[in-house]
């Protein structure tokens, strides 16, 4: 068995990076999110034309990002969703609420100081972590069963 891993949520720390090292060896296929912040923002103007209006320019590439973020979700098994200290993630939020509304296994991973704030996402959740490491041992337990 494959398992298909979404990490969604904060870019501005490594903690992507830390799961996919972790995990290797295990079967899994990771994707995510485009995490190149000025290309995210961006890439509706790039491609479709400037807009002066900066809702305008946020909606398009808000919405060309969109497409990336809903198909990978959907094709998931898992979803992970990171909350981060530096920003409000509010498009992780969503994420997290379209992974469960579709039924998808998700993980929440954030900081103990995020509880109740997060409170709903993580009654969502079928588990919430601290540590990225944490992710990867529940990715080994889920696949070989193995602690």
């Amino acid at each position: 068995m494959v398992l298909k891993v979404y990490l969604s949520g904060e870019i501005h720390t490594d903690w992507r990076n830390e799961i996919i090292t972790g995990a290797k060896g295990l079967a899994v296929e990771f994707s995510a999110p485009v995490t190149d912040h000025g290309a995210s923002d961006d890439c509706g103007v790039a491609i479709l034309g400037a807009e002066p209006d900066k809702f305008w320019h946020d909606r398009k590439g808000a919405s060309l990002n969109a497409i990336r973020t809903r198909k990978a979700i959907s094709e998931a098994d898992v979803v992970v969703v990171r909350f981060g200290d530096k920003y409000k993630q509010w498009n992780a939020a969503f994420d997290a609420g379209y992974a469960a509304a579709l039924g998808k296994s998700l993980i929440v991973l954030h900081a103990p100081e995020h509880q109740h704030a997060l409170k709903e996402v993580d009654a969502a959740a079928m588990a919430v972590a601290q540590h990225p490491e944490q992710v990867v041992r529940m990715l080994r337990y889920v696949l070989e069963g193995t602690l």
